[in-house]
């Protein structure tokens, strides 16, 4: 039996032609090789499994091969290629950085420059995860690298480029590799798979391209694995139950159910995603995305982002299409805080049901509103409703008094000695607990042609809502206009309070504010600093409180503003106007307001 190679070192690219994804840095390279313009030093660096090791092989191969082709390949035929492929090539070697990271084994490559290529014309050190080597082992390898033999070329490869010294990185040409996007590496292992003979569903591929996250030895071992799992069969829901991934059908089907606010359902769903072994913050996270892709849909400019099997995304994009993007924005933000907030639940199952609630419900507590290009939240309201009352037993009232007016109840009971009978719906009668006659056995009430029993409400409770409603639709009559000068005088009052809880640092910065009127229903005033607008804040219940029950409007409300000023003022006397000589006065003193009114004066 053959030994089996793994498909990330079989299909290993031999030529740059081969490598996926990477054509901004082959092309490059290959100009170099064609034009003679080769740097004495690389530095590949980028993620995992994109290439960069075998881009460095293939340039060492590239470099010493004998008949290149025009394009600048190896041709993969002379004798070079060929000891090369076989791993017997004396032009070539590795150092793993990552084991040999000491002074001594950079000292020892360095010792190995001295001495010129046997055959070929250059002698090629790779040293991959060039990052591990220690401070003192850069700081030896440094002057070689600058200048090193004409026949010598350095090629460093690393993932984390942040690590290496600024004084290596100056001398090297930097190459950065980028992730592998997900079509390319479908396209890649939908060759292989033709190579091998494997029947391989394209939605199932793209689940792999997705799990290895532009990694492409990762998703190389990934189709290996299925291959074995599955016996040559690969398919999408296989590939789902191997990699452990929820299917999306899942998400559509949670996203309907929440939309509709059937909760039972959405709750069951969750338990048998549970029972199949998926963790809560896995099904959030995954939900999130779910919802991120929806939004994205819904523009066509932004849904190239969308990085979804093409058999889901005619359905993503029909789906955005029905979703307000309000509940998706909403939606993401609960399901972002939940993930966060995911590790310090103790229950982890009521945490992800209690978001599972909010998502269902989430339509009916808030919308997204636009004001001058701003969104903001808005709490929907349906409309004011009636306070729902409970019914309340009818009134008798018996005696010689035939009055039908409930107000003259106390009255008529002084006078007429009538009693005031509660009926209630059995049948039996009651009289008040306050009555002033000795108490009577509750007995069956009886109805007699002699007696004039009147039987009315305690008050009709249609004509009290009607009042009401009519009421609040003309509007509150006793509401004071608001006026600068009522608004100074009200004002003044307040600072005497704060005067009298001897919090002087804000009478000080009370006092010198500006008051200003904007509508019937704003007040502005105006501070000179953040300091003072802070005292104001810091009385902003007290305040509100006291203007509304000033003006004798619950709506009032009211903005601080601060106007800084750039110059100096320079310190003298201000002539104030009749006015503003006026306003000052009834600001430290309300009382002269009131005088003023009740004389009737005019201000000239």
């Amino acid at each position: 039996m053959d030994k089996f190679i793994v498909s990330a070192r079989k299909y290993r690219p031999q030529i740059f032609s081969t490598v996926v994804g990477q054509s901004h840095i082959t092309t490059t390279l290959k100009n170099a090789i064609r034009n003679n313009q080769l740097a004495h030093a690389f530095l590949f660096c980028g993620p995992r499994g994109v290439g960069k090791t075998t881009c460095a092989r293939i340039l060492a191969k590239t470099i010493n091969c004998e008949n290149q082709t025009k394009d600048g390949e190896a041709c993969n035929t002379c004798n070079s290629c060929v000891s090369f492929d076989a791993g017997t090539s004396l032009n070539i070697h590795e150092l793993d950085a990552a084991s040999n990271n000491s002074v001594d084994d950079i000292r020892s490559l360095v010792e190995q420059v001295r001495f010129a290529p046997q055959a070929g014309k250059y002698k090629v050190y790779i040293v991959d995860e060039v990052h591990m080597l220690s401070a003192s082992a850069f700081n030896a390898f440094l002057k070689t690298l600058e200048e090193p033999p004409p026949y010598a070329i350095f090629i460093l490869a690393t993932t984390e480029k942040h690590k290496i010294l600024p004084t290596i990185l100056s001398r090297c040409q930097i190459f950065d590799f980028k992730r592998i996007t997900n079509n390319d590496t479908v396209e890649h292992l939908q060759e292989i798979c033709d190579k091998e003979n494997i029947t391989a569903e394209k939605p199932a591929l793209h689940i792999i391209a997705q799990k290895s996250e532009g990694c492409m030895r990762d998703s190389l071992s990934i189709l290996d694995k299925i291959v074995s799992f599955t016996n040559g069969a690969v398919t999408y829901k296989n590939t789902l139950e191997h990699l452990n991934i929820l299917d999306e059908d899942y998400y559509f089907k949670m996203l309907d159910f929440v939309q509709q606010q059937d909760l039972g359902s959405a709750l069951l769903m969750f338990d048998e995603i549970n029972r199949k072994g998926f963790e809560g913050d896995l099904v959030l996270n995954g939900f999130a995305e779910f919802l991120r892709n929806l939004l994205i849909s819904r523009d066509a400019r932004v849904a190239i982002l969308l990085e979804v099997a093409e058999d889901f995304k005619q359905r993503y994009l029909q789906t955005a299409q029905n979703i307000s993007p309000a509940y998706i924005v909403s939606a993401l933000n609960i399901l972002n805080e939940a993930e966060i907030n995911y590790k310090q639940a103790r229950n982890k199952r009521l945490h992800v049901e209690l978001t599972i609630i909010k998502l269902s419900y989430l339509q009916q507590a808030l919308e997204l509103v636009s004001n001058d290009n701003i969104v903001s939240k808005k709490k929907i309201i349906d409309g004011a409703k009636t306070v729902a009352f409970r019914s309340l037993p009818l009134v008798k009232i018996a005696g010689s008094g035939n009055s039908s007016v409930v107000a003259n109840t106390t009255k008529s009971n002084a006078t007429t000695g009538a009693k005031l009978i509660i009926e209630d719906s059995v049948g039996f009668k009651k009289e008040p607990a306050n009555k002033i006659h000795t108490p009577e056995t509750l007995t069956p009430a009886k109805t007699t042609e002699n007696k004039t029993e009147v039987r009315t409400s305690l008050g009709s409770l249609m004509n009290i809502r009607k009042h009401i409603t009519q009421k609040n639709k003309q509007g509150d009559p006793a509401v004071k206009p608001l006026t600068e000068e009522e608004l100074y005088a009200c004002w003044g009052l307040f600072v005497e309070k704060l005067r009298a809880k001897s919090n002087f640092s804000a009478v000080t910065n009370f006092r010198a504010a500006e008051l200003k009127v904007v509508d019937q229903q704003t007040i502005e005033i105006i501070t000179k600093g953040e300091i003072h607008k802070a005292f104001i804040e810091e009385e902003r219940a007290d305040l509100v409180t006291h203007l509304q029950e000033y003006f004798n409007n619950r709506f009032l409300v009211y903005q601080v503003s601060v106007t800084e000023k750039d110059e100096v003022e320079t310190p003298g006397e201000v002539i104030l106007t009749r006015k503003q000589q006026y306003l000052k006065i009834i600001e430290e003193y309300p009382l002269v307001k009131e005088l003023k009114d009740r004389l009737k004066l005019d201000i000239e």
